[in-house]
């Protein structure tokens, strides 16, 4: 029995439909949900997003945190950013991860709020790294969960 799945941002829709399960970045760590799954509300960290379709499909998706509302027949993530790994354009990844690392060696002002923006620059530029390339690296992999090939 699939549940209602929602991700979405400030601005727009990322996914909507039904799906098998989802594995979430909770804050206190990596969750599975399923149908039925008792109501919960949790904050999301930067992290991965994967969603299990029928027929043994996955998606999978880079978020910059958020919280979820899980509730017995519906999933509701409201997510700062959220890209689907298809998505991510790994060159445009790369040049702000590099530029954030670069502040951060450098050194950046004392400035509480702007080194802030810096480390989250930094953090969502990995994770939206590391999505697209595990992605990039599955697609090519054969498909299937529980495989004995898992990126």
């Amino acid at each position: 029995m699939p549940v209602q799945c929602d991700i979405v941002t400030q601005e727009k829709s990322v996914f909507s439909g039904e799906v098998e399960s989802i594995s979430l970045p909770g804050s206190e760590g990596r969750m599975g949900v399923l149908p039925n799954h008792s109501p919960l509300l949790t904050t999301l960290t930067y992290g991965e997003i994967i969603i299990h379709l029928e027929g043994g499909k996955d998606s999978y998706y880079a978020i910059g945190g958020g919280f979820a509302e899980i509730q017995p027949d519906k999933i509701i993530i409201l997510a700062d950013s959220a890209e689907e790994a298809a998505d991510i354009n790994i060159e445009r990844a790369e040049k702000a991860r590099k530029r954030a690392e670069k502040f951060m060696a450098v050194g950046v002002p004392e400035d509480p709020e702007h080194y802030s923006q810096i480390r989250a620059s930094l953090s969502r530029a990995k994770i939206r790294l590391d999505v697209a390339h595990r992605r990039h690296r599955r697609s090519a992999l054969p498909t299937g969960r529980g495989s004995a090939i898992e990126a």
